[in-house]
């Protein structure tokens, strides 16, 4: 055995509020239950140190909305029993990438590690009843303290900004097992993609053949890794209702409510919906083409689905509050109405425009002033839709106003980026000519989306100058890595 400050004590980011375990196991079972395939396996940072942990004796559980263990917790709280926890680091690639895998409630992660390992998940249980599993290089175990939260974070994450520091839960440290010269697994995090996006990638292949199952009529769906997974899905699904009517967005209406109705994917913040028997060539992972897709068929009229106050991924910062924010279903079926170009207007006489970009057809950024508050955002893109109005702008259904038109026009990745990260469906869309009719909300003319950097917003990632330097230095003096084009 060893203690929490022998392990690897790794800072990512600057910011960072301690060192974390980035690839860890978690492993809890339901109250009074003893199988294993009862268990949940969850993938859950933990903080070693830092904060107001006592060292050796505590570390921090963050675990985010819709996971599995929150469940366990639930039990936990109503439960006199001690809630046991056991957190493994190494073994089989098959047990890390279990832990991540978005298995079905009731279902153990441990039944997915065996078929995708080829073997069963070897175990035993220490003397306090812990769960050991036989292949990890380092375990720690614990008893997570039932309505005790401590501060947890920052934390340099996966969505390209820190999460911050907020009350966690804390697991009260038992042992800390490891086996003969142990491995220690990790990995970075930060704006996508990174070394994790191929977690995404896997799970994206994997489940694919399964994805109609369990909503039945999609054709595709792709949580985009370039926009931090949850703020962006993209999907396609096939409209076999009524086919002898007009073509108007009726069954991917359905299957959208199922998306953002389910696990995981309810998570999501923009959802773009698009019928299959539109385009037999459109791939939700081809990004340029389905957006040229839909730009040139979608009604801003109709095609717009708002669900406000609702919940929204726990990293994400662009909501209204922590968890908390809005979606938007955006559902378009028929066929091509307008031709999107890519020769920039004359700059709008504004004097808050700074500077107009275009990435591909039908897209264009506008450089606005720094965003200082909603009253008077409102008022800027009132007074801009406004004055758009008398421009002929539709081959431009979509507008985003940012703070670095070139940054964000530069690459796919940087839009999807800038403007799905930043900006909260029921604050940040604008329309031009926009109304609201019974309820529902759209725009006659061009779509608007402020994507500026809010002050509410978390902090981008920033790489420590010394760090790469330091990366450099390494690289230049290793002919091999320069081999590689690192």
């Amino acid at each position: 055995t060893t203690t929490i400050d022998q392990l690897p004590q790794i800072v990512s980011w600057p910011m960072d509020g301690g060192a974390f375990v980035t690839l860890p196991q978690v492993l809890t079972l339901p109250p009074g239950e003893k199988s294993i395939m009862k268990s949940n396996v969850g993938m859950y940072r933990i903080q070693l140190s830092g904060n107001d942990y006592v060292q050796n004796e505590e570390v921090g559980m963050h675990y985010q909305i819709h996971r599995g263990i929150g469940v366990h917790h639930e039990m936990y709280n109503k439960s006199e029993e001690e809630f046991k926890c056991s957190i493994f680091i190494g073994g089989p690639p098959s047990h890390a990438f279990s832990a991540i895998m978005p298995m079905p409630e009731g279902i153990s992660e441990l039944t997915f590690a065996g078929m995708l390992g080829g073997r069963s998940f070897r175990w035993t249980r220490d003397k306090a009843g812990h769960i050991i599993s036989a292949d990890a290089d380092f375990i720690i175990t614990g008893t997570i303290v039932k309505n005790k939260k401590k501060p947890e974070g920052p934390f340099g994450d996966h969505l390209g900004y820190y999460s911050l520091e907020h009350d966690f839960p804390v697991m009260k440290v038992d042992k800390v097992y490891h086996r003969k010269d142990p491995l220690w697994h990790f990995t970075v995090v930060g704006r996508p993609p990174q070394e994790d996006s191929s977690f995404g990638y896997l799970i994206h292949e994997l489940v694919k053949e399964l994805t109609p199952q369990e909503f039945p009529g999609l054709v595709e769906l792709n949580a985009v890794d370039a926009a931090g997974v949850h703020p962006l899905l993209v999907a396609i699904g096939k409209e076999r209702y009524m086919p002898f009517r007009e073509k108007v967005p009726e069954e991917i209406l359905t299957i959208a409510n199922r998306i953002i109705g389910s696990g995981q994917t309810s998570l999501a913040k923009f959802l773009w919906i698009a019928a299959d028997e539109d385009d037999p060539k459109l791939n939700t992972h081809d990004l340029p083409y389905f957006f040229n897709h839909f730009l040139e068929r979608v009604d801003w009229t109709r095609d717009l689905h708002f669900q406000t106050k609702t919940t929204i991924d726990t990293l994400d910062y662009s909501g209204s509050g922590w968890n908390a924010g809005s979606k938007v279903v955006i559902a378009c079926r028929g066929n091509k109405v307008r031709d999107l170009i890519y020769d920039i207007p004359p700059l709008l006489n504004l004097p808050q425009i700074k500077d107009v970009a275009v990435n591909m057809p039908g897209i264009m950024f506008i450089e606005g002033n720094a965003f200082t508050d909603y009253p008077s955002a409102e008022q800027e893109l009132e007074h801009l839709c406004k004055v758009a109005s008398d421009q002929n702008l539709s081959g431009f259904p979509l507008i985003i106003l940012c703070d670095d038109a070139q940054f964000a026009a530069a690459n796919i990745n940087n839009f999807v980026w800038v403007t799905f990260t930043r900006a909260n469906p029921s604050h940040d869309i604008y329309g031009i000519e926009s109304f609201t009719e019974k309820k529902h909300w759209g725009c006659r003319g061009s779509l608007v989306i402020d994507a500026r950097k809010k002050p509410h917003h978390a902090p981008e990632l920033v790489s420590d100058p010394r760090a790469v330097e330091m990366a450099n230095e390494i690289i230049q003096s290793e002919p091999e890595l320069k081999k590689l084009g690192i």
